[in-house]
């Protein structure tokens, strides 16, 4: 029983169809004749590690938060000075 040695090429064009296409993995596997394990190793070996992702994820969220707190900062900012404003807001903005 010998193992079924498949090129880079033809790797590559498998690991393609599941992500970029959005094909299944048991149905490219089917349809390739691959077994669905060896293309979830292949697609695997492929996607960025969990951490990698996680960390990108994380630094993503982080900035949003910088963001948002700066934009509540303002907010609050633009609030305090309606607040405090005692008349019309035209006498004063002088």
């Amino acid at each position: 029983m010998s193992k079924q040695r498949f090129t880079p090429e033809f790797k590559e064009e498998a690991v393609k169809q599941v992500i970029d296409r959005g094909y299944g993995v048991a149905e490219v596997a089917d349809r390739l004749g691959v077994s669905a394990h060896s293309l979830y190793k292949w697609v695997k070996a492929v996607s960025p590690g969990k951490s990698e992702q996680q960390s990108k994820e994380l630094l993503e969220a982080k900035g949003e938060i910088l963001r948002l707190r700066a934009q509540i900062r303002r907010v609050e900012e633009e609030r305090d000075l309606l607040k405090n404003c005692h008349g019309p807001l035209p006498a004063c903005a002088r």
